[in-house]
């Protein structure tokens, strides 16, 4: 009888367990482990934002730490040019660009920032439109003037970043094996590396003497290529060919006439005191000879010169061991020979 009372309570048991399970919301039947590593829609939001090429963005350092960071305004029209980035909000697809964005602030997903230099910096007009340096805002809420939003979390690497991060060390052991090339190989490297050294230097000159007459001539700032020397631009910015628009004010005739008066006289200097021909070709002789020092080296020469070193080292140990012998035995039959003289002298006087 106590055999069948407690099948009886398992049965009932497990019969409303699976009424329970009956009843349990449709939704619910993802497992919780699941459901926690399911990733927040406001994160895949955030996510999705940040890796669209349409939201301007630029970088500057916070507190130290190097973020990218954007603008208010720019998030607001980004969100009327895309809209259909909310779907990804599911259920909260309906919020303002406002509400979102301060529920990305709410989640710790944006910092509000604001610029460090408050002040216009002589002889410009405005402030700068896109700061270097930022600080936190007190006041973390979304605005659309003169507010700035730093990305707070670590943007996914992609795949090419993470096959250039396995191909640095490739590098660096090739570049330390460039020796035992062979000979046509640094031919190669030699002429490769000098011309996109001299193509840099040729571009920075070019742009320089263009900034250069148009500052003297016209009185416009203008820099080609104005990315070209920045630290924190993207690979985009950074070759990009459009030169900025000129906001500062423009320069005094009288200092533009000083400047040209300066260049001239440099020019005129330079051009006095240039090489002559000799010390060009003896100039051009050594550089060859360098430069065939480094190509023609080999493994197989430097152990010969080892060898070679070794073998004079060992010659003129032996030629020092030699003399002092010679020395030390010279000396010894000097010594002998006055004993005999000195014993003789003695017997005479006897």
């Amino acid at each position: 009888m106590k055999k069948s009372g407690g099948a009886e309570k398992k049965k009932a048991r497990r019969s409303s367990a699976s009424v329970q399970n009956g009843s349990r919301d449709p939704s619910s039947d993802t497992p919780p482990r699941k459901q926690a590593a399911k990733k927040d829609v406001f994160q895949l939001f955030a996510e999705k934002v940040r890796d669209h090429k349409d939201l301007v963005s630029r970088w500057a350092v916070l507190q130290e730490t190097r973020v990218e960071y954007f603008r208010g305004k720019d998030f607001v029209s980004f969100m009327k040019n895309h809209p259909e980035l909310k779907e990804i909000l599911d259920s909260n697809r309906n919020l303002e660009t406002e509400d979102i964005a301060n529920n990305l602030l709410q989640k710790n997903l944006l910092v509000r920032s604001d610029r460090v230099v408050k002040t216009v910096r002589p002889g410009k007009k405005k402030l700068s439109t896109w700061p270097a340096h930022l600080e936190i805002f007190p006041e973390q809420v979304f605005s659309e003037n003169d507010a700035f939003f730093a990305w707070t979390f670590v943007k996914r690497r992609p795949l090419w970043q993470t096959l250039l991060s396995f191909f640095w060390p490739v590098l660096t052991l090739a570049i330390c094996l460039f020796p035992v090339y062979p000979h046509r190989c640094k031919l190669l490297i030699l002429y490769s590396c000098a011309g996109v050294l001299l193509l840099i230097l040729s571009l920075l000159l070019l742009r320089a003497a263009i900034f250069g007459a148009a500052w003297i001539v016209l009185g416009k700032r203008v820099w080609f290529f104005p990315n070209i020397l920045a630290e924190e631009a993207t690979l985009r910015e950074l070759f990009r060919f459009c030169p900025k628009k000129d906001e500062e004010e423009r320069p005094k005739w009288t200092a533009r006439l000083f400047y040209a008066i300066v260049a001239v006289l440099v020019i005129l200097l330079l051009r006095h005191h240039a090489p002559d021909e000799a010390a060009r070709a003896r100039y051009q002789k050594r550089m060859s000879n360098i430069i065939d020092d480094v190509l023609e080296w080999s493994p197989s020469l430097a152990l010969s010169g080892m060898m070679e070193k070794q073998t004079v080292v060992n010659a003129t140990e032996n030629n020092n061991k030699f003399s002092n012998e010679s020395k030390a035995t010279s000396e010894t039959l000097i010594s002998a020979d006055e004993t005999g003289s000195f014993e003789q002298h003695q017997n005479d006087t006897m």
